[in-house]
């Protein structure tokens, strides 16, 4: 591994010369939609002369290529344009929007050229209702509620339980999502102050080779964008069963020359009672305001703000034989007074500026107010006969955050080299963070409460090199972390810890011809420790690194077929946890995960498409027996697939699948988590000025189980405590209607 690591680290250097190199002659462009003057990223730019994708868009729409003037612009749901681009000006583009189309996806070997432009696609295809839906659109990537709709939704990715976050890195316009050290789990990730209506972009990598992200980029990272720009404002009506409703209004501010301002508001509000015997009252409200300036003709400004608030109660998790003997019903409870409430109020500024040489220079800070509840019983009466086990986990917290990043293009005779350095950082402060015992959401006794101070500093390079036939992306990231807790129940406060790590990444691309493309990743990522684990674990085995590798093929034997085929390895580091839920420290051992990834996406017609998602894994601890070496919960095939009709007005819908096998729930499988086969379905109809829908979820009315543990707990009464599993019963059929207005 030193070697492999001295060998990125040399190739990155001798990438970096390049940019010291003389200059050639060069043009430039943005390239934005022609409706709502959204700048578009990864648009390929061929030149019609050579017939050769030159370059792709950033994710500032912007461009720039040492080329003949004869410019050929291709996008996901855009129609194609060729256009004469003036070389002693900035050209400004604009494509008009159309049908989503497979053949504008190139198979080119080139920097900014991302498999995830699927995303695109499929929420073109398949509108989202939800923050959850968001990111089951990610590909490989499994998700569970087990709290009402309040709590954040447990994360599969990769044979990995990630929990909340701690193994998957989110973030929404630059800014994180993850919680560092939370009260419930490390790296714990509430994506629900995102309206999904907003999402222009969504950015997802399996895998740790991405220089530019680090802490909890092992199994992958996500990455939402906001759109910049709105084409239309609306209200949006929304109801269903169990009596939920939801109502959403999206303003467009300024409808004028919005390419040198703009901007828009968007606010939803959600309620549901939920499936469940005991109402959720579920409640929670979102507002999200941008504005787009051009200052100048090269420096941008944009600015953010958000709110957002949630309430709810749960019914928790239920043990199979409560249910079994009849004790309680599929849709009760043994505790009714779980749940809780949590917010999360945001500012994000951004500032661009481009040279005249196509330097591009961002510089972005933020700040997060962030405060949470839980109520949760797992354990029943295992621990207090007379009171019951119900705890309390909370919070409040201030995130602040800078990051600055350089993006350079370099070209020397046919080839292009493309670098970019960043630099950053993270300050949480959490105060009260608190573990308590309570009954009825009242308070009994602390378990733990102290104050918790963490900084991330970091800084990355990353050098992309296209050849022509070959890309190479070498990157190298480093990452110093600085942690401290004051334990208010023993009034003292530990010497702070210090801990840094370098994080190589190498990635190489090979375009055999236009139908084939090869790639070959490796890279190391990390997930940081829970500060209390870091302090009483005195500074060791803090930072568990992640080793990956992936081999595939992209293939594209028809422009209207693309499958991507992917076979992985990776490693994780000895770690210790801190458990959220009993205030300890546990070890964690060694682990190693390998699998084969299959993603394919279909046009049989103009309106008609399908996709289908496999992902095969083989979890397993080190070091332990064989036969008790499972990782429970951990995936080991799912696979998402759907097929839908899509036309620019009238009538569209679509039929969609997600499917898990059972998995173990405990190291020696002698507890099995049943899979699951769903079916849903979504019809609307179109028209410029409003939209009808109606959507379905488990249209079979099939009885499954959500989120699934093997617990030991003890009922009221029960002479001793029985560890099975215990679960949360998915929805039952639901219908929803939808009526939108466009103005």
């Amino acid at each position: 591994m030193q070697h492999t690591c001295r060998y990125i680290v040399m190739m990155c250097v001798l990438l970096l010369s390049g940019y010291f190199c003389q200059a050639q002659t060069t043009v430039k462009g943005k390239v934005v939609d022609a409706v709502s003057r959204q700048p578009l990223e990864s648009v390929s730019i061929t030149d019609v002369n050579a017939q050769t994708v030159k370059t792709t868009t950033d994710q500032n729409g912007n461009f720039i290529l040492k080329t003949g003037t004869q410019l050929q612009f291709s996008a996901v749901g855009y129609k194609i344009l060729t256009r004469t681009v003036d070389a002693n000006s900035t050209n400004i583009i604009a494509l008009q929007p159309e049908l989503v189309s497979l053949k504008n996806i190139v198979l080119e070997s080139n920097a900014a050229t991302k498999f995830s432009s699927i995303s695109k696609i499929d929420l073109d295809l398949k509108p989202v209702k939800n923050t959850q839906e968001l990111l089951r659109l990610v590909p490989g990537l499994f998700i569970a509620q087990h709290a009402g709709g309040g709590k954040a939704e447990q994360i599969f990715l990769r044979g990995f339980d990630v929990d909340h976050g701690t193994d998957v890195k989110v973030s929404f316009d630059g800014m994180p999502v993850n919680m560092v050290s939370h009260a419930h789990g490390q790296g714990y990730a509430d994506a629900h102050f995102i309206i999904p209506e907003t999402i222009n972009n969504i950015d997802f990598g399996a895998g740790p080779y991405y220089a530019q992200h680090g802490d909890f980029n092992t199994a992958g990272y996500v990455s939402f964008a906001s759109s910049k720009n709105i084409s239309n404002s609306r209200i949006q009506l929304e109801g269903g069963r169990f009596n939920s409703f939801r109502t959403l209004a999206m303003l467009d501010l300024i409808k004028k020359n919005k390419d040198k301002q703009s901007a828009y508001i968007a606010a939803d509000f959600n309620y549901t009672d939920g499936p469940t015997i005991a109402k959720q009252n579920f409640k929670r409200f979102n507002l999200f305001g941008k504005y787009n300036l051009s200052i100048t003709d090269n420096t941008k400004l944009i600015a953010s703000l958000s709110t957002f608030t949630s309430k709810w109660n749960a019914s928790g998790q239920v043990p199979e034989r409560a249910v079994n003997d009849g004790t309680i019903d599929r849709f009760g409870s043994i505790d009714p007074t779980e749940g809780g409430n949590t917010e999360r109020h945001n500012a994000n500024l951004v500032v661009t500026h481009q040279f005249k040489n196509g330097t591009n220079w961002e510089n972005q800070a933020f700040y997060s107010r962030y405060k949470f509840n839980l109520y949760s019983n797992f354990t029943f009466f295992l621990n207090d006969a007379v009171n019951g086990d119900e705890i309390e986990q909370a919070e409040s917290r201030n995130i602040f955050g800078y990051a600055t990043k350089l993006n350079h293009q370099h070209f020397f005779g046919k080839k292009r080299l493309y670098s970019t350095y960043g630099a950053g950082l993270r300050h949480d402060v959490t105060n009260d963070s608190r573990l308590s015992n309570v009954v009825a959401r009242k308070f009994l006794s602390d378990i733990k409460l102290g104050d918790i101070k963490e900084t991330n500093v970091y800084a990355f390079m990353q050098q992309q090199l296209n050849t022509g036939k070959w890309l190479f992306d070498a990157g190298v990231r480093a990452d110093y972390f600085s942690f401290g807790y004051f334990d208010k129940l023993n009034t003292a406060r530990q010497p702070s810890q210090q801990k840094a790590i370098v994080s190589p990444k190498l990635n190489i691309q090979y375009t055999i011809s236009k139908q084939v493309q090869l790639f070959v990743k490796a890279g190391k990522g990390f997930h940081s420790n829970d500060a209390r684990v870091v302090l009483a674990n005195d500074g060791q085995d803090i930072l568990p690194a992640a080793y990956g590798t992936d081999f595939g093929v992209i293939l594209k034997p028809t422009e209207n077929v693309l499958i991507n085929i992917a076979a992985w390895y990776l490693f994780l580091d000895q770690e210790f946890v801190y458990v959220g839920d009993a205030g300890i420290v546990e070890p964690s051992g060694k682990s190693r995960r390998q699998g084969i990834d299959i993603t394919s996406r279909f046009q049989f017609t103009k309106n008609i498409f399908a996709n289908a998602n496999f992902n095969f894994t083989k979890p397993r601890a080190v070091g332990e027996p064989k036969g008790a070496n499972y990782i429970p919960l951990a995936p080991t095939f799912t696979s998402v697939g759907g097929l839908y009709y899509k036309a620019q007005k009238g009538f569209n819908g679509g039929i969609n699948y997600r499917y898990i096998i059972n998995r173990p729930a405990n190291e020696d499988n002698s507890i099995v988590a049943k899979g699951y086969f769903l079916l849903d379905a979504a019809i609307n109809y179109t028209r410029p000025k409003y939209e009808i829908g109606l959507s379905f979820e488990n249209i079979c009315n099939i009885k499954w189980n959500e989120a699934q543990f093997a617990t030991e707990s003890r009922l009221k009464n029960e002479p001793a405590p029985v560890t099975e599993l215990h679960y949360t019963p998915g929805t039952p059929f639901f219908a929803r209607m939808k009526l939108a207005f466009f103005f």
